[in-house]
């Protein structure tokens, strides 16, 4: 008897907003997803929550992709800063609702760069909103072109999925941001962190589920980095294996 192939798992990638009232998503996220043994699926910005319920019904995972603008400081309780950046309110609110739908069924979910500012803020955590402004003797966190060039280390905590996925306890990621985590959002727990203190990554603490969150961005370098493949595969891993559980749920 033929072996059944298991189908391969939808992944969901948010948007930005372009120019001409375009949406727009760098092909690197698609395309490490395709590599990793996913389906990407490109999410517009349309913050209704019955539309964004259908789509996320059909997908297995979700990915919160970087993002140009900066999150709406109202979103954690704060006033805009004077270098804060444009915020895009079709994106924020977007990517909240996206979270929420995420939580409530348990979806795997990487987020990058600004959605794991996104993925803080929406479990009631708060930002930075310019590190330059705000912090001590920072690192260049805006490491400018090229986007995907390794350009400071990260200290990854012992025994974090991210420190088994790079197999020890530091590694040289890309940095392309000027906001980063300030009070921790809940269920979240630090995994990464720049010598300056700035947030890198974090992951959720409750068992069986797959949450993880970096301020780098690992499709930039994913064509030629062993580091950010594993990311993508094990975001994949993950959602078979939640469709496995399900089956057996009967869910």
């Amino acid at each position: 008897m033929a072996q059944t192939i298991p189908s391969r798992p939808l992944i969901g990638i948010t948007c930005e907003l372009g120019d001409g009232d375009t949406f727009r998503l760098h092909r690197a996220y698609a395309e490490a997803i395709e590599s990793a043994g996913g389906v990407p699926v490109h999410i517009p910005l349309i913050p209704r929550r019955s539309y964004l319920d259908a789509v996320m019904s059909r997908l297995d995972g979700l990915v919160i992709s970087g993002s140009q603008s900066d999150l709406d400081p109202d979103y954690y309780g704060d006033e805009p800063l004077p270098l804060l950046g444009a915020v895009v309110p079709e994106r924020d609110r977007t990517d909240m609702i996206l979270l929420d739908i995420a939580e409530e069924t348990a979806k795997p979910l990487l987020a990058i760069c600004f959605g794991m500012q996104s993925l803080n803020v929406s479990r009631g955590g708060s930002l930075i909103q310019d590190i330059g402004s705000q912090i001590s003797n920072p690192l260049k966190h805006e490491q400018g072109a090229r986007a995907d060039r390794p350009s400071h280390y990260v200290l990854l905590e012992p025994g974090s999925l991210l420190a088994a996925l790079a197999y020890g306890d530091s590694v040289k990621v890309n940095s392309t941001h000027h906001q980063a985590i300030a009070r921790l959002g809940a269920d979240l727990r630090v995994t990464a962190r720049a010598s300056d203190g700035v947030i890198e990554a974090v992951e959720d603490t409750r068992p069986g589920r797959f949450v993880v969150g970096v301020q780098w961005h690992p499709e930039a370098g994913f064509a030629d980095d062993t580091f950010s493949q594993s990311i993508f595969r094990r975001l994949i891993e993950a959602t078979l294996i939640k469709r496995e559980l399900d089956d057996v749920a009967g869910i």
